[in-house]
């Protein structure tokens, strides 16, 4: 169930419970406030404005991050040398897009035919080679203290926002749904167990938390986690709670506006929307769509994550985060990016093959449905991977320089950002810090780096201290 769900509904559900005389005002409270969003509308329309007087406005109503975390290898990706050695190039060679001159690695045939939508940016840097703080400077676009600290957990003074969190605190939620999901799994370090920093709300508050839904939408008979009415409980007596409490939303609303303190989790609301029914519920319903569109997502749990982001964000949500996931952990490394062991066997194998299907897919279904101008995809990972081989055929951590890519919501596609070095080790051009990519990607959204949010104590803090990299932009 989703956080706190049971507590509503046991109070929704509770025999004898007083609704006329003897509701206290904490009880008023619980079944009626709503968290406030981190801004305002005047903020709103000045961020909008000023996209326009940039002369490029923003235009991504959502965005879909796909964070491919354990590291995507810019060699054999984005940004192949092909003229390196053999032990820096690596097993594979290159094949031609369609954008003129721009080569990328040969695993990648599908979305080589996309980079007329795609822009690639080859200078990344985090200075980091650990997962969890070099990952928590992708999520927030702030440098960990100290860098280079594997199994880093949250807390302070890395207790930056993340993206999601943002989005959550500056989005409305719309129908019945959240700003801001994360799925299918939650980040974390030794299979689910260290947490890393920069997942959550940190100093905005837990009322602006992302929602980390942990599923698998490829499972047979896939439904809404946590969405199921508990026993005993069926949907006309859901919808005459319902309404009842529908009933009760203007003294709940006079209430709420008289509070100093609003301590209700907006979880709770949320769930409930989602459990009555309507487009929220239907956005989970993934079998509603067609055999030959979920085979080309791949029946995977990661490709079904992502056709699942795709339907939430129809839904309304402005923003999901897929993270990627091992499809059989008995696989070298896990199966997964952080390629220490057989690098070369498992990006060929299984690793690209599946992230080129799915983002491609993505792309081009996006597109099909006219909804790729205002969707922007993030296709992204938290370090890339050594130049050189190790002696486990592997290739290790490496945050000095690598690669991600940008499409569609007000992207510049057929262009690159940057450059790195001849063998892809460190910046030669334009280097890129996170948050000068979350600067972007909030600029798309419509929302200037210097667009104010309040921590819990009030204070005002930018959202980003990056700069927009104007060149990828439409």
């Amino acid at each position: 169930m989703f956080s706190g769900l049971g507590t509503v509904m046991l109070r929704l559900t509770a025999q004898g419970m007083h609704l006329c005389d003897g509701v206290t005002r904490r009880e008023w409270l619980r079944l009626g406030s709503l968290g406030l969003g981190g801004l305002t509308l005047p903020t709103l329309l000045r961020a909008r404005a000023e996209g326009a007087e940039t002369g490029h406005p923003a235009t991504a109503k959502s965005v879909i991050v796909l964070f491919n975390s354990g590291g995507m290898p810019q060699h054999e990706t984005w940004d192949p040398k092909p003229e390196a050695p053999k032990e820096v190039r690596g097993d594979f060679g290159v094949i031609s897009t369609k954008t003129p001159g721009l080569f990328v690695g040969e695993l990648m045939p599908k979305l080589a035919q996309l980079t007329d939508r795609i822009a690639v940016i080859r200078s990344m840097v985090t200075g980091d080679n650990a997962h969890s703080t070099s990952g928590y400077q992708m999520l927030t676009g702030v440098p960990h203290v100290p860098l280079n600290r594997e199994n880093a957990g949250p807390g302070k003074p890395n207790d930056w926002p993340s993206l999601n969190a943002l989005v959550q605190a500056l989005r409305p939620t719309r129908g019945g749904l959240p700003a801001s999901i994360a799925l299918p799994r939650k980040m974390a370090n030794n299979n689910g167990q260290d947490p890393w920093p920069g997942t959550d709300a940190g100093f905005l508050g837990r009322k602006v938390d992302p929602w980390f839904l942990v599923c698998n939408p490829n499972e047979e008979n896939f439904t809404m986690p946590g969405g199921e009415f508990l026993d005993g409980m069926a949907q006309a007596r859901f919808d005459s709670r319902l309404s009842l409490m529908q009933q009760l939303r203007q003294p709940l609303d006079q209430l709420e506006r008289q509070a100093t303190i609003t301590d209700y989790s907006n979880y709770q609301q949320q769930a409930l929307e989602l459990i009555a029914g309507g487009s929220a519920r239907q956005a989970f319903d993934i079998e509603a769509e067609s055999p030959e569109t979920r085979e080309r997502y791949t029946r995977t749990h990661y490709g079904q994550s992502v056709l699942l982001a795709r339907r939430l964000i129809e839904a309304g949500v402005s923003l999901v985060q897929v993270q990627s996931v091992s499809e059989d952990k008995n696989r070298p490394n896990g199966g997964g990016w952080d390629t220490h062991t057989k690098h070369s066997e498992s990006l060929k194998g299984w690793l690209m093959p599946t992230f080129d299907q799915v983002t491609s897919t993505l792309i081009l279904d996006l597109e099909e449905r006219g909804l790729l101008d205002e969707t922007l995809v993030c296709m992204v990972t938290e370090f890339g991977h050594t130049p050189k081989f190790n002696k486990r055929e592997g290739r290790d951590h490496w945050g000095r320089v690598f690669s991600i890519a940008l499409a569609g919501g007000g992207i510049r596609g057929g262009i690159v950002h940057g450059a790195s070095d001849r063998n892809a080790a460190e910046p030669a051009l334009d280097p890129v810090q996170p948050c000068d990519y979350l600067a972007t990607v909030f600029h798309c959204l419509g929302f200037a780096p210097d667009t104010i949010v309040h921590d819990v104590e009030g204070r005002p803090l930018p959202i980003s201290r990056g700069k927009v990299l104007d060149g990828l932009l439409a």
